[in-house]
């Protein structure tokens, strides 16, 4: 699966000063002294006839931005060659202060299940060329799609290996899972400094952001292709839940957190206009389907979710359990996300179904003192959730359900199924968690005493970081774990850890 790194990644992320004719409108006369391109470009939410460009106009990008307060024209093109001989869309969008002179140009009337190139221009400036691919024509069977999914990328914990790994590889597709930036200092042996605190503002949530799209790693794996995103609980606050933080106990304060948080989120991935906040609300759970191979529903599990139960507002952690745990109201994804759910699994009907959340679905009990205990910031917290989310699967029976996570900083694979405690109850679906990027992982012996009393883990290793990969046919689903050798070394090597496969028409995953 690996490629040769592009020219197009090699040259252009050092190339954005050149300038010259494009062919395209010229925006408003606006003169830079350094890069205004300096965070990169992007490409996201991939359909069939458009793909949404991305990008920050931000020549000082820790200071603000450095923009004026005022709006700068940016003409974009995209085109069907490297070399933009065959230009098929362009336009000029208004970066606008309010979002931070963010770009979010809609290419539209593309042709499907093709790769093109695009670029932006700020005055006389160029961006960085990048790659992206629109999504294969509902109807089309394509003999392969291959991508990749990723999450929990701690920056002061270690070096973005495994983004620029990624950035080799021949893939359709990222997604992002969730914790693109952590809002605090955590761990051990930190190879680099977020050098200010936690972010509780706009301004400083931006230049948070700011500081983690500057590697060139990261970049590098967004110019070469289309991500989804979604996010999980570090892009706010550690272990929120809806309007509730045990960091800010005031909820009508830490709303006004959560709206900066979500604001900035927005500002600086690639994500379409109906992701745009109003306050702090945001819609950015959504379908996608890339021919008649898959059907991947991107799902948000905190903005909408229950409190957490058994700790009194406490942090969320793995306590004893209690009656408030299994309570049938209690949510995940909330009421609405819930039934939207249900109906594309009833509508499914691509040959795979890929369920995108942020975090280990299957139960993982864990026993002490002759008690049950469970982690309440995951699944397990909302086990009546759980359950009706696989009950719809049952029921609707979309094709060969694969559920993806991330947030548990190990790799996991795991059969899926309503009741955990009955031994012969049916597989509904197979699950794979990927590692975290960087953030250090759980130890060797919480791991091996999760797979000794939790039977439908089927893998579970937590000492590496990387991502995973997936490549569907029609025959099959083969998930490869790619784990780099040493996260605190910037020129660390990346090898597969393991292969999983899942067969066409059987539930369950296997070791390959």
């Amino acid at each position: 699966m690996r490629l040769p790194r592009r020219r197009f990644l090699a040259g252009s992320l050092a190339a954005s000063a050149i300038a010259g004719p494009v062919g395209i409108v010229r925006g408003q006369p606006v003169a830079f002294t350094s890069d205004p391109f300096s965070l990169g470009v992007a490409s996201g939410s991939p359909r069939e006839d458009s793909v949404v460009l991305w990008t920050r106009l931000a020549p000082r990008p820790l200071e603000g931005g450095g923009m004026p307060e005022s709006a700068v024209a940016v003409d974009w093109q995209i085109a069907e060659d490297e070399k933009f001989a065959r230009v098929v869309a362009k336009g000029t969008e208004q970066a606008m202060p309010a979002l931070a002179h963010a770009v979010h140009a809609e290419a539209k009337g593309l042709r499907p299940g093709r790769q093109y190139w695009y670029r932006f221009r700020a005055g006389n400036t160029l961006s960085p060329i990048g790659r992206t691919r629109t999504a294969p024509a509902v109807g089309s069977t394509p003999a392969q799609f291959r991508f990749a999914f990723a999450s929990c990328q701690q920056y002061e914990q270690g070096y973005f290996t495994g983004f620029r790994d990624m950035a080799q590889r021949d893939l359709d597709l990222v997604v992002h899972l969730g914790d693109y930036i952590y809002e605090k200092t955590w761990g051990s042996q930190l190879v680099r400094q977020h050098g200010v605190g936690i972010p509780t503002t706009l301004s400083e949530f931006r230049d948070r952001y700011a500081l983690y799209k500057l590697d060139p790693d990261l970049q590098a794996a967004h110019a070469a292709f289309p991500w989804l995103a979604t996010w999980d609980d570090h892009e706010v606050a550690d272990d929120y839940a809806n309007d509730r933080s045990y960091t800010t106990r005031d909820p009508a304060q830490f709303m006004k957190i959560r709206a900066a948080a979500y604001q900035a989120y927005y500002e600086h991935l690639p994500l379409p206009a109906s992701a745009r906040p109003r306050g702090p609300f945001a819609t950015i759970y959504d379908r996608y389907r890339f021919g008649d191979m898959l059907d991947l529903t991107l799902l948000d599990d905190r903005q909408y979710r229950s409190p957490s139960a058994c700790v009194g507002g406490g942090r969320p952690g793995t306590v004893a359990d209690c009656a408030e745990r299994t309570l049938e109201a209690r949510s995940m994804l909330g009421n609405e996300q819930e039934q939207w759910l249900d109906r594309q699994f009833a509508s499914a009907k691509a040959r795979w179904t890929i369920v995108a959340q942020q975090t280990l679905m299957a139960e993982l009990a864990r026993p002490g003192d002759g008690e049950q205990r469970f982690w309440m910031d995951g699944w397990d917290g909302y086990p009546n959730a759980r359950r009706r989310l696989l009950d719809s699967i049952a029921t609707h029976k979309p094709r060969n359900p694969v559920v993806i996570g991330g947030d548990r900083h190990a790799f996991y694979v795991a059969d899926l199924k309503r009741d955990f405690a009955q031994a012969h109850e049916p597989v509904v679906a197979s699950e794979f968690v990927g590692t975290s990027i960087t953030s250090q992982g759980p130890s060797a012996a919480s791991i091996q005493q999760a797979l000794k009393v939790n039977p439908q883990l089927k893998y579970a290793r937590g000492d590496k970081r990387g991502y995973a990969t997936v490549d569907l046919a029609a025959a099959r689903c083969t998930v490869g774990f790619e784990a780099v050798d040493d996260v605190k070394q910037k020129d660390s090597a990346v090898h597969r850890l393991a292969t999983f496969v899942v067969e066409d028409g059987v539930a369950g995953a296997k070791a390959a």
